[in-house]
């Protein structure tokens, strides 16, 4: 089966890209730095031809309001429409668990606008939720920081590692459509703040963890459960603290 995979030389991607051609299928990455560029349409046509499948992982270079919201907008309609005309029969995309709670950011109002599209569409989808990457927990603590101080609001997340979503994203990829939302996290709990605090120290980052529950996530206030799948959650195998203690 061919499987074309547009953000297929990122962090998801390339795991993806590995780990379906490694059971058989025929996955292509497909990027900008392949030939191909859903914002302008480039090469579409072309790596669509004959494929049964398009998982789109891909990221906006920009979180700035209007660029993060044209880029979802554009991509995911050049996508969708020449998917629709390549005949392909099931559109998989990476999304974000809480993007539905998360409105008050730029960000998570771009990726609802692709989900949108992507419902409204016609094609047979499933969208794959994922609570945030351990990889991405640096990000996170820059966003924060202020001067030496991060402030975080203590409510409750469930990291889970990039492998771990790869592979869940790989198996609803394979299956047939579910015409809804497929949730991954990580198996431990913790405080946003704890979280970040245990990063740091393993850093040895200097800087002091704040929990204050106004801290803005992104533009986003948050609540206790905000950033928590339901229970009906896909569970990764991988620990944290496992994770980090091979990072260091």
């Amino acid at each position: 089966m061919k499987v074309v995979v547009i953000g297929g030389t990122g962090l998801i991607g390339s795991k993806l890209v590995a780990k379906l051609n490694e059971h058989g299928h025929e996955a292509v990455p497909a990027a900008p730095n392949t030939g191909v560029n859903t914002l302008t349409g480039e090469g579409l046509a072309e790596v669509l031809t004959g494929a049964s499948v398009v998982i789109d992982v891909s990221n906006s270079p920009s979180f700035e309001d209007d660029a993060v919201m044209e880029f979802f907008r554009t991509s995911t309609t050049n996508l969708l429409k020449a998917e629709a005309d390549a005949g392909v029969t099931h559109h998989v995309a990476l999304s974000v668990v809480g993007t539905e709670r998360l409105q008050e950011s730029g960000y998570f109002r771009a990726k609802q606008a692709q989900e949108t599209l992507i419902k409204e569409s016609g094609v047979p989808y499933s969208i794959v939720h994922a609570t945030q990457f351990f990889e991405f927990m640096k990000g996170i603590a820059e966003a924060a920081t202020e001067g030496d101080t991060v402030r975080l609001a203590p409510v409750k997340i469930r990291p889970v590692f990039s492998d771990d979503v790869a592979a869940a994203v790989g198996r609803t990829a394979v299956g047939g459509p579910v015409n809804g939302v497929v949730e991954i996290a990580g198996p431990d709990e913790f405080q946003l703040d704890e979280l970040i605090r245990k990063g740091l120290a393993a850093k040895k980052d200097p800087r002091k963890v704040v929990a204050d529950v106004h801290a803005p996530y992104f533009g986003a206030e948050l609540k206790e459960t905000t950033l928590l799948p339901g229970p009906g959650a896909n569970i990764g195998a991988t620990r944290f603290a496992d994770w980090l203690a091979q990072q260091s």
